[in-house]
């Protein structure tokens, strides 16, 4: 099977997203890249995650171009395409979108996921963010890579390694990594992250939320040069 590694990969990313409950009918798709080839895999649009199979992942170039597969690739290609072009540097090599329940209502209020606490702190050095509402001209435009550059636009001082997700306004959550397991825990991570927070503003709706020393404790503690949580041959 050709590319055969990264159509594995995303299979295996995208049957996750199920195990993980953050996908509902046919929603989502995880993508995986190659950087080496300057492709990446994806799942095809629209097909059902229970019959979907490897050969079915389609390949796709970071023109644009369908390299491999006989299936339409997600209807989101382009915005993968665009964050791969903007973020492959960081070291992104995989990208999950979801319509998870409790990070979409974040992005439908138009409001970014705050860091309230530890467990935010361990997968997000800071508030995940929300993007700015696209144009009308975006919108009718070249929509899905026009919501990529407002995804790169709301990253411009923040590294995305660090901040590892973003809700892209009305929409829904993009999420990344290192590979495909970990683009899918990052969005897992903000999908339980955003479930806690609405009810911790339920609770108190005038939470301030962690310091700034908590949150630099806690992320560093887990990602860096410094990190000793976990062992040596965690991924």
């Amino acid at each position: 099977m050709e590319f055969k590694h990264i159509r594995d990969e995303c299979l295996q990313a995208n049957l996750d997203l199920v195990a993980h409950g953050l996908v509902d009918m046919t929603f989502g798709n995880v993508s995986v890249l190659d950087a080496d080839d300057n492709v990446f895999a994806i799942k095809p649009s629209g097909v059902d995650y229970a019959v979907m199979t490897a050969n079915d992942i389609v390949i796709v170039d970071l023109e644009g171009q369908i390299v491999s597969g006989n299936l339409r690739p997600s209807s989101d290609t382009p915005t993968h395409r665009c964050l791969y072009r903007a973020f492959a540097q960081f070291g992104v090599r995989a990208i999950a979108h979801t319509h998870s329940r409790n990070a979409v209502a974040f992005a439908q209020a138009a409001r970014p996921v705050e860091c309230l606490g530890t467990t935010h702190c361990d997968f997000f050095n800071g508030a995940v963010p929300v993007t700015r509402i696209m144009s009308e001209e975006e919108v009718r435009g070249e929509y899905e890579w026009e919501t990529g550059k407002v995804i790169v636009e709301a990253f411009e001082s923040i590294d995305p390694m660090e901040v590892p997700a973003v809700l892209v306004n009305c929409h829904g959550p993009f999420a990344w990594g290192g590979s495909g397991p970990k683009a899918v825990e990052n969005a897992f991570a903000l999908e339980v992250v955003a479930e806690m927070a609405i009810k911790t503003y339920s609770i108190n709706g005038s939470v301030s939320g962690a310091t700034p020393y908590l949150l630099n404790k806690h992320f560093r503690r887990k990602h860096g040069d410094t990190a000793y949580y976990g062992q040596d041959n965690d991924s």
